[in-house]
């Protein structure tokens, strides 16, 4: 069970005040095929030298690409990218699809025509998104996953907001503790089918669920609201419906969880059904305080863009390649001590956390 020690989230709190403000050591995604177009020619490599040379002078520009605009969750993200920006001289600008579902190849290339520094993506889909990413990165264009990973090789670092077999480790302690004698079905209410990190998530929950402590726990449910308030909303009421005998909803999307406790509170099924997952803590007060949502957990989302942003620019300078070993400092987080490159490339941002009624009124980020 992840615990909160106040410590740790007191310091959570200043990081993110300061910046304004859903692997194990593997990401879960599949590898990108190798190609002779994945390897920059000459003039690529110029091309990139020439980026890197114009963002030590103050020019960097990084395109977010995530998946989906308009959406709290990455909103909150490049609050934390926009003030890493800020204090290294650089610009911002995000772009992508209406809809978790849509494809992201398009922004990809227009980045790339624009001759931007970097890219940072939050795939829809890991696989395909790997020719255009590839094209980008031929163009000298460095390439940054975020949040959900695109194939291993696609990208030249992948910032992982956290170790992915702490959240289903997480997940499942969470339902255990909120069933009645961590007895009864469960259902999970998830993003978009494709999304490497959600599936990452559920997969790791259900080995953590076939543990001897969680044997009384039944998943007899896996839905998509694809990161959609309306189709999130329509399957949470569908999950209630089609299982009358559910006892949590378990949902690893922070507009998944905020719809899965709007529907059980308003059926007034609070004290029969519990809605858990990774959300916003300032979203999720009341119904933490009606009962509906006693315990769920999350990161610092401004702070990954924060991470991701300083990645980006430490990339285009030339200071990392994204080689295993490597370090990088970043102002203002993880306690001023260098995160190191790992396996595939990934920089972990760090634990989540967990919130509930002896935290959640000192939780004041986030969107409400």
């Amino acid at each position: 069970m992840i615990s909160n020690r106040s410590g740790r989230l007191a310091a959570l709190l200043v990081v993110a005040g300061l910046i304004g403000a859903a692997c194990s050591s593997n990401t879960g995604a599949t590898t990108a095929p190798s190609a002779a177009s994945t390897e920059p020619s000459a003039s690529a490599s110029a091309e990139g030298s020439a980026s890197a040379s114009a963002s030590a002078g103050g020019g960097l520009s990084v395109t977010f690409i995530p998946k989906q605009i308009n959406n709290p969750y990455f909103d909150a993200a490049k609050e934390g990218a926009d003030k890493a920006a800020t204090e290294l001289g650089g610009t911002v600008n995000q772009v992508g699809p209406s809809a978790a579902t849509e494809a992201q190849a398009s922004y990809i290339q227009d980045a790339t025509t624009n001759a931007v520094s970097a890219i940072a993506i939050s795939a829809n889909d890991p696989n395909a998104v790997v020719p255009a990413l590839q094209a980008a990165k031929a163009a000298g264009i460095k390439v940054v996953g975020y949040d959900s990973s695109p194939a291993t090789g696609a990208y030249d670092v992948f910032v992982n907001q956290t170790d992915f077999s702490l959240i289903g480790q997480a997940m499942a302690d969470w339902s255990c503790d909120l069933a009645p004698s961590c007895t009864g079905e469960i259902a999970i209410l998830s993003a978009a089918a494709t999304a490497a990190n959600q599936n990452t998530w559920i997969d790791n929950m259900k080995g953590v669920l076939a543990g001897d402590k969680y044997k009384g726990l039944k998943l007899v449910d896996t839905v998509y609201g694809d990161d959609d308030p309306q189709k999130s909303t329509t399957q949470a009421q569908a999950l209630l419906q089609s299982h009358p005998d559910l006892k949590v909803i378990v949902a690893p999307t922070t507009v998944g969880i905020l719809a899965a406790a709007q529907v059980v509170s308003q059926a007034g099924k609070s004290a029969d059904v519990k809605v858990t997952g990774l959300g916003f803590p300032k979203q999720m007060a009341s119904y933490v305080k009606d009962g509906t949502s006693p315990e769920f957990g999350l990161w610092s989302v401004p702070d990954l863009g924060y991470l991701t942003y300083y990645v980006a620019d430490a990339l285009v300078k030339g200071t990392i390649t994204g080689a295993a070993g490597e370090t990088v400092t970043v102002p203002n987080l993880n306690d001023g001590k260098p995160y190191t490159i790992g396996e595939n490339s990934t920089i972990i941002l760090g634990p989540p956390l967990t919130f509930d009624k002896d935290n959640i009124d000192s939780q004041d980020w986030g969107p409400s």
